[in-house]
């Protein structure tokens, strides 16, 4: 203690010219860039007063996956002098390693830049937003925050199923609509042929089309000069009381929830004392900022404005997304928000070693506040230990969620083949007041109720858009037909492309639907669904049974037609996974009492006849009746334990199917 006294007496009596001027909160030996990314301590503050309401553009970027929307945020983050024109400039507002390493946008990211054209300075709010369909949700949530969008279409590929289904969400949101024809520069791009399509399907005159390079920067100004032109301002005055709608959120482990807003009336500033529609719970704002695309903090932001906050708020849950925050004893109409996000697959998540339980609980926890569409629901199982049961809205969405688990908390887990969510309508009174209502969502197969208890089961289903060229129309009409889909629509959208619309059982179409149309479409093919509600369906609950005994873990609910099929296949891949025994292990599928498909695991046998040196044939028999008798018995006491192994490689989604 008398020595730490010394030191700290020490560095008191030293001149402060000495000490070398350091950024906040960095030791002085650190160069001021060390600091965290997208930390906004230390920087200067902005005055956004100089930025009236007429002079706000909000927009979204909308496009298929891969037809160029991070590029085109690039560039136009260049062009206005956002950030450094260099050749690293790849995919800038795709922060998460999973977007760099897929190549692909995963959440909706904000920036704001400044602009002058025609002598005024304009604040143009850019949201770059995910193309591929698992991801529509952060789509339709970004659109909330915009009064219009740049509709991207590939020169190449010309329009595709989310192209399609991108713009009827901007039309029903009412916004305004800017085609821009991407990749002219491409050895292959028909931009004729791609204007065509916009005016057929989207009724867009073919004069509003901007032809345009992202990846060369061509013509990509006058894609600004249309922003400021077509989209209009917001609807919004600064005089209103404080209405902001949370749009997005983040968790920050040093200052709590960083919530991303739209301000639609009024201004906030920090030491306002704000409230959550939601919640009613109280806060005092921090700091509020815009993104830039880090962190730029303000004095204030004002109406028609988009950025982010800071209130201190300690856990996701409290920035519930699309909530609106007004400022203390001045309530007002809460906004609309948005539709919370409808599970379509359902997977069970079970840590490796269950000494790891706690660990993977905190790491999901953290990682569901960042995406707050996936629901979690405790579970647990026999062979595999507690665990979950989570809700994603597609299998690459549970992709994406697994790879960021791996990668940003270093969890591997056990992930089980996807289910989607049933439903049954009771018709047992006792069920009905158990249950306390006569229609039940089933997503463990272990909840499936008796066929005598219930009037009808029925399944999800989803209306899908299938765009390919004419010539693979027949492989995928046969493929759709073998997913059990009904044809709903079928259009020309020029000589060399159609539209086709099924209604598909999502279960049909979940694991490996996409895949298989790829393979015959030699890639071509582009697809996107919708939910279409529930129809009614032959379900039937599968169990598998080893020497009698069902196996709680491997019973599926499946459609009737295909349960042969599948029963037959999970018994091959259970013969496979089992080790053998001293005695004959029968592996069966049944529905019921029924058993539908059956394969037999040999016995480890020794060679007890190897002693006999010719004699009679009666010692013989004798000998292989005895061994024959010993592994009945042995049968009979002998319990089955399928090993952990066994049951990972069959619960796993089938990758070589």
């Amino acid at each position: 203690m008398a020595l730490a006294g010394r030191t700290a007496a020490w560095w008191a009596r030293l001149p402060s010219s000495r000490l070398p001027a350091a950024p906040l909160c960095l030791p002085p030996w650190l160069p001021a860039a060390c600091g965290r990314p997208y930390s906004s301590r230390g920087k200067e503050k902005l005055d956004m007063s100089t930025y009236p309401v007429e002079s706000i553009r909000n927009f979204s970027i909308i496009a298929h996956v891969d037809h160029g929307k991070s590029t085109l945020a690039d560039r136009l983050l260049e062009i206005t002098g956002t950030i450094a024109k260099t050749d690293r400039n790849k995919q800038v507002l795709d922060k998460l390693q999973v977007e760099r390493e897929r190549g692909i946008t995963v959440k909706a990211q904000s920036a704001s830049l400044f602009y002058s054209h025609g002598g005024v300075n304009y604040l143009l709010n850019l949201i770059d937003t995910p193309g591929h369909v698992d991801f529509s949700y952060e789509v339709s949530r970004s659109l909330s925050a915009c009064q219009g969008v740049i509709l991207v279409v590939d020169a190449n590929e010309g329009i595709q199923a989310q192209t399609v289904a991108n713009f009827y969400l901007a039309f029903e949101a009412q916004l305004a609509i800017i085609p821009v024809i991407n990749k002219i520069d491409l050895k292959n791009a028909d931009p004729e042929r791609v204007e065509k399509q916009i005016e057929k399907l989207f009724d867009i005159p073919i004069h509003e089309c901007v032809r345009i390079s992202a990846k060369q920067g061509t013509n990509v100004e006058k894609v600004l000069q249309k922003v400021i032109e077509k989209i209009p301002p917001p609807q919004c005055n600064t005089a209103d009381p404080l209405k902001a709608l949370v749009f997005d959120s983040t968790f920050d482990h040093y200052r709590g929830v960083i919530a991303n807003i739209a301000l639609f009336g009024g201004e906030i500033q920090k030491g306002h004392k704000i409230v959550s529609a939601h919640t009613k719970k109280r806060y005092e704002v921090n700091e509020v900022g815009i993104l830039t695309p880090n962190e730029q903090p303000t004095h204030k932001l004002y109406a028609g404005q988009v950025g982010y906050l800071v209130a201190g708020m300690k856990e996701v849950t409290e920035a519930q997304i699309g909530d609106t925050l007004f400022l203390y004893k001045q309530p007002v109409e809460p906004l609309p928000g948005f539709k919370s996000a409808k599970p379509m697959v359902f997977a069970g998540m079970y840590p490796v070693d269950q000494t790891e339980y706690n660990n993977l609980k905190s790491a999901l926890e953290r990682l569901t506040l960042n995406d707050s569409s996936v629901t979690v629901h405790r579970d647990s199982s026999l062979a595999l230990g507690a665990g979950w049961r989570l809700g994603f809205l597609g299998l690459l969405h549970m992709e994406v969620f697994n790879q960021r688990l791996e990668q940003e908390y270093n969890m591997s887990v056990i992930l089980t083949a996807p289910t989607v969510p049933y439903k049954a309508v009771l018709s047992s009174a006792k069920l009905i007041k158990e249950y306390g209502k006569a229609e039940i969502t089933i997503i463990n197969p272990a909840q499936f109720p008796d066929k005598l208890s219930v009037s009808e089961y029925l399944e999800p289903t989803v209306l899908g858009t299938i765009v390919t060229p004419h010539e693979y129309i027949g492989k995928i009409i046969v493929l759709c037909q073998d997913r059990r889909a009904v044809q709903k629509d079928m259009l020309y959208i020029d000589e060399h492309r159609v539209m086709l619309k099924y209604l598909f059982p999502l279960n049909e179409i979940v694991v490996d639907f996409y895949d298989a149309l790829k393979s015959l479409s030699s890639g071509y093919a582009s697809f996107d669904y919708e939910d279409a509600g529930y129809q009614a369906a032959d379900l039937i609950k599968m169990d598998i049974l080893l020497n009698g005994n069902p196996v709680e873990e491997l019973a599926t609910i499946i459609h009737n037609d295909k349960a042969y099929a599948t029963g037959k296949f999970l018994c091959e891949r259970l013969k496979d996974a089992i080790p053998r025994q001293l005695f004959e292990i029968a592996i069966q599928a049944a529905i019921g009492k029924k058993i539908i498909a059956r394969e037999t695991l040999k016995a480890f046998r020794k060679n007890v006849v190897a002693k006999c040196y010719g004699g009679d044939i009666t010692r013989r028999m004798k000998l292989l009746k005895r061994q024959a008798e010993g592994k009945k018995l042995m049968r009979k006491i002998g319990n089955v334990e399928v090993p952990r192994d066994a049951f990972i490689r069959v619960l796993k989604r089938q990758t070589d199917k």
